[in-house]
């Protein structure tokens, strides 16, 4: 269910760690301790209402359990309590998807019942942007995520290559529905590929936000806010025949809408996408 209207300010593309930490209002972490902000103060009253900056970032990288390298980059831990949390939501999806598609499979491929697919959001579900994160400081620019796409593959999320292969080789169809531009078709496909997504990567099954030439099947065209963009995406994969028993996403905003059998939300505390 996505937040309440007093945690959507009206910002740019993503709501990045700032002077009130939307980012981590929004995406229910426990950095808020007594007297600090809450949705009954969402206009801090005085400076104890507001959560310390340096102090949530902390935690943010405690929780991804940050490694530095020799050449300062930064990873996230496959040990960290954020690895032990997505591999938990894994299991889970796993264990649903096995029955779903064992259904489908024992319905027969002749039968004219929709072919079953999952739908999967990009960045921070199937791609781990914390290196990107923390190299811009959680300050995302469209400059500055371009420069480190075009050169940079960003890590899976731990275990979603295998998940979605396994999915794939039970007989899913795999759609990857992300909100990064077009412009950056040949980056994303790259880096999917280099990271072991052994799923088809067309233009068929690899939808990017498209503003200069918005397609047909949204009513929205270029002003389709990402709810619209994401579930009116999902209703035309839908309407090539197939049915989205599942769709992951680490946004509200990706799961939202309908279309989508259920959903499941990955982790993530560092942005948020109203």
């Amino acid at each position: 269910m996505p937040r309440p209207a007093r945690f959507r300010p009206a910002l740019s593309r993503r709501a990045r760690l700032g002077a009130t930490t939307v980012a981590a209002l929004v995406a229910g972490t426990a950095v808020f301790g007594v007297g600090q902000a809450t949705a009954e103060h969402s206009v801090p009253r005085t400076d104890k209402e507001i959560p310390n900056l340096t102090q949530v970032q902390d935690k943010i990288k405690a929780y991804y359990g940050d490694t530095v390298t020799a050449d300062g980059e930064h990873y996230a831990s496959p040990h960290s309590n954020y690895a032990r949390q997505v591999r938990g939501i894994e299991a889970k999806a796993r264990t649903y998807l096995t029955k779903v598609l064992a259904r489908h499979d024992r319905a027969g491929k002749q039968s004219k019942q929709p072919k079953p697919a999952i739908v999967l959001d990009m960045d921070d579900t199937t791609l781990l942007t914390y290196n990107y994160e923390l190299q811009v400081g959680f300050h995302y620019t469209e400059e500055s995520q371009d420069k480190y796409l075009a050169h940079t593959d960003m890590d899976p999320v731990f275990g979603m290559n295998r998940l979605v292969n396994w999915a794939h080789a039970k007989g899913a169809e795999v759609f990857f529905l992300t909100g990064r531009k077009e412009a950056q078709r040949d980056w994303s496909v790259r880096n999917l590929k280099n990271v072991g997504y052994g799923v088809p990567l067309d233009r068929r099954h690899v939808y990017l936000k498209n503003k200069e030439n918005p397609p047909p099947y949204l009513p929205c065209g270029a002003t389709c806010t990402t709810v619209e963009y994401k579930s009116g995406t999902r209703k035309h994969i839908e309407s090539l025949g197939y049915n989205v028993v599942a769709n992951f996403g680490d946004q509200y905003s990706d799961l939202s809408g309908g279309a989508g059998d259920r959903t499941f939300k990955l982790p993530n505390p560092m942005y948020y996408l109203p």
